[in-house]
């Protein structure tokens, strides 16, 4: 996987002023990460752990070998979960399980009053 771009960067950081997200706020932490990824990954810090101190939120990420890239990935992860609390944005994903939850419901209701 390649590096992200300055670009790509520079969104991630005014999404994170039109937030008030300060870098301040975020603990980070470098941990090993497990899985995938050969012996390397089992014996560096490749995986990112970053906690907002103000929301109490946290993330883990440990998808690429590159510690550079995992912290952008954990960022962006943690960024959209702030803005998610602050906005109610999973509100659809959230009706859209309930709904899935209630058609299997009655399908399996009706089987039991089949049989």
């Amino acid at each position: 996987m390649t590096l992200p771009g300055k670009n790509k960067l520079f969104d991630l950081e005014k999404r994170m002023n039109t937030l008030g997200i300060k870098k301040e706020d975020i603990e980070e932490k470098f941990i090993k990460a497990s899985g995938r990824g050969g012996q390397k990954v089992n014996k560096s810090s490749s995986a990112v752990f970053l906690k907002h101190k103000k929301t109490d939120l946290s993330v883990k990420c440990g998808k690429s070998r590159s510690q550079r890239l995992n912290r952008f990935f954990a960022l962006r992860r943690l960024i959209e979960k702030i803005e998610e609390t602050m906005t109610g944005k999973d509100d659809k994903q959230l009706k859209k399980i309930k709904k899935q939850k209630q058609n299997r419901k009655r399908k399996t209701q009706k089987k039991l009053k089949a049989q």
